[in-house]
């Protein structure tokens, strides 16, 4: 015979507070678990989000990032005229040579106007005509963009959001000039809404560059990318990286990635003790009181297994409604937007909480885990009671 399963959830019902408790604990732990997972998934969909599937980035071989790394204008131009780079109608290559600089920015202050302002470093990019097209998700939301040759600049919507002084109208001086901010870009939420775009040629002089840190490239076909690394790998001219642009973004995300992870995945075990070690009590504690209970049903003709089963669904229950309080509370984290240092470039990175069907599922799991672990026991105990025992216990 089996148990029904309203049996097991009236159990729950009747102990009120006890599985409140115990649920509201198995919930916390989901939350810090999900929101872990949704920093971490937010973090690698901005940074994947940046490349384009069509465009690839190459840079000096043994940089890990464009601000270490540096081209001349010979190997920049031995880049460009490779057939597999795409033509636009006009013959011209579809390619854009950059300069990457960090810059020291003041944040806005989120604990009062009387307090310092705390600065943090900025990407700086510099690009050409060219450097635009190549970046389609980025459109102008205020003001305008840029012009070339000038000392004009456009800041990305998480800077403008993030830091103070960069209005349209103000001047920023780096490098010894004053730069105009002109307009404000939104980048579709992916890393360069927390950069700084001026006019490549006029970073250069500013910076006293004489090389470009990155040229991005658009390939003809996706084909044409083991093509286009085998020519600048086998050209002793050039020793030079190059990776197709979602994958460069990707890697930018290392570093930061399993820092998150490590470290959540650290308090979601430590947390999660607690909460078994709650469900843990809690059934024990339904056991005591159930002892007549359960030599009732024995006598009934109920198997173990079935005792066994029941105890165990019912821990599994309460470990079900806890995954799903805590994740509906970690869903609204999505609309939240953080910002952290990026281990790889040294400069602030602006990203939002996402949730993913995935991390739904091992929340889930993770949840049905730790009910199951802390419901054994206690079933256990419950299936191996004898009746006469039990009985008696009344």
């Amino acid at each position: 015979m089996k148990l029904p399963v309203n049996y097991i959830a009236r159990n729950l019902w009747v102990r009120k507070l006890t599985t409140v408790l115990t649920a509201g604990g198995m919930a916390l732990v989901v939350f810090v678990f999900a929101a872990v997972l949704m920093l971490d998934a937010g973090l690698k969909a901005t940074l994947v989000a940046t490349g384009s599937p069509d465009n690839v980035v190459v840079i000096r071989q043994g940089a890990q990032t464009e601000i270490q790394s540096g081209l001349t204008r010979d190997q920049a131009a031995l880049i460009e005229t490779s057939p597999e780079v795409a033509r636009g109608v006009n013959g011209q290559p579809l390619v854009s040579k950059e300069v990457v600089v960090l810059n020291s920015l003041p944040k806005i202050s989120q604990s009062g106007v009387n307090q310092p302002l705390k600065r943090s470093n900025v990407v700086v990019r510099g690009l050409p005509d060219m450097g635009k097209t190549l970046r389609p998700q980025a459109r102008i939301v205020q003001g305008r963009m840029f012009s070339a040759g000038s000392s004009e600049i456009v800041v990305g919507a998480s800077v403008a959001r993030g830091f103070a002084g960069v209005e349209i109208g103000q001047q920023l001086s780096f490098a010894g000039r004053s730069w105009t901010v002109v307009g404000v870009f939104d980048a579709s939420k992916t890393a360069f809404d927390s950069e700084i775009w001026g006019d490549v040629e006029q970073m250069m002089q500013a910076f006293r560059r004489v090389v470009y840190s990155s040229v991005v490239a658009k390939i003809s076909t996706p084909e044409s990318f083991v093509a286009l690394k085998s020519r600048l790998d086998d050209d002793p001219r050039l020793k030079v990286d190059i990776k197709r642009e979602a994958q460069f973004y990707a890697d930018q995300s290392s570093s930061l990635s399993n820092f998150i992870t490590l470290l959540g995945m650290a308090l979601s075990i430590i947390f999660s003790l607690g909460a078994m070690i709650g469900a843990t009590i809690t059934m024990y504690a339904a056991v005591a009181t159930r002892t007549a209970e359960i030599g009732t049903l024995r006598a009934l003709g109920f198997q173990r297994a079935s005792i066994l089963l029941a105890f165990l669904l019912e821990s599994l229950l309460l470990a079900l409604v806890g995954g799903v309080v805590g994740l509906i509370a970690a869903s609204f984290l999505t609309a939240i937007t953080v910002s952290t240092t990026n281990f790889q470039s040294f400069s602030e990175l602006a990203f939002a909480f996402t949730l993913t069907p995935g991390i739904v599922t091992y929340a889930l799991i993770f949840s049905l885990t730790m009910g199951f672990i802390g419901g054994f026991l206690p079933a256990i105990k419950a299936s191996r009671m004898k009746i006469v025992d039990a009985l008696r216990a009344d």
